[in-house]
């Protein structure tokens, strides 16, 4: 059974969930999104990065709002990942779509 922090969430992580979540919302669409068009948006490195980065999003989501005293180092790693991420969505730069996720 999943133990619930006894304890509030602080501004700060309240922040990193709600980024988290944000960012697993872009990378969702914007997977879905170069599916549609196929072609350069369906570069395996890209997808794979953004399917990465999606599911290392929703996990820390889970790990700080279930309190996990690794959620610290998920947290980081998710940022690092995260940045590769629109790193990886920059190089589309002649795309809205592309440049959105980027931001």
């Amino acid at each position: 059974m999943m133990m619930m922090m006894t304890k509030s969430m602080t501004n700060e992580m309240q922040m990193c969930v709600n980024a988290c979540m944000e960012c697993h919302k872009m990378c969702m669409e914007t997977m879905t999104y170069c599916m549609t068009k196929g072609g350069k948006y369906m570069d395996m490195t890209m997808m794979t990065m953004l399917r990465d980065c999606a599911e290392m999003c929703m996990m820390c989501t889970n790990m700080m709002m279930a309190g996990s005293e690794f959620s610290d180092r998920t947290c980081m790693l998710c940022a690092e990942m995260c940045d590769r991420c629109a790193i990886t969505c920059e190089k589309m730069s002649d795309d809205s779509k592309m440049m959105e996720c980027f931001s």
